[in-house]
């Protein structure tokens, strides 16, 4: 995988890459109600995964504003925002920031996401900036690991894969 970096630094990865065509790996992941939620339970619709290490910082926080606000231009798409936060903190960040058109989900539990989608940061146990669209078979049709954490990813470009993808 390319160097990613945090705040300059290298960073280490933990799992493997995923490129397009590859099938999307199952996980589980925590909702905001404390229930156990996977990637079955969104089978047969088209999902952006955008993942952030922690949803209440600037880039981060900026990341989920964006993709909400794109949520009713893409139809079909079921949008899914996953970081490291727990579900507690989601619920309040979405609350004090109008957030309804997205599902938070956190990994914090065991980082199952994270290793699989090869976006567990080792040295900080949070999740490295990526957007994934991950079609209605569950084949990924659009990667992107951004290089440099802090940095925002191609909205654009993930909108475009987000909504050809079906």
């Amino acid at each position: 995988m390319g160097n990613v970096t945090f705040k300059q630094n290298p960073v280490t990865l933990v799992g493997s890459e995923l490129k397009v065509g590859d099938q999307a790996p199952d996980f589980t992941v925590v909702s905001n109600e404390m229930n156990d939620v996977s990637l079955n339970d969104y089978k047969g619709n088209v999902k952006l995964i955008s993942v952030v290490p922690s949803i209440d910082t600037g880039v981060c926080s900026e990341q989920t504003k964006r993709f909400n606000e794109e949520a009713d231009k893409i139809d079909n798409v079921q949008i899914l925002t996953i970081s490291m936060d727990l579900p507690f903190a989601q619920t309040r960040w979405c609350a004090a920031n109008g957030i309804k058109k997205l599902d938070t989900l956190s990994d914090h539990r065991d980082g199952d996401f994270g290793e699989k989608y090869g976006v567990l940061i080792k040295e900080l146990r949070l999740l490295s900036r990526s957007i994934f669209v991950v079609d209605s078979n569950d084949k990924i049709t659009y990667v992107e690991y951004v290089e440099e954490v802090t940095n925002h990813p191609d909205y654009d470009a993930a909108l475009k894969a987000a909504g050809q993808a079906k």
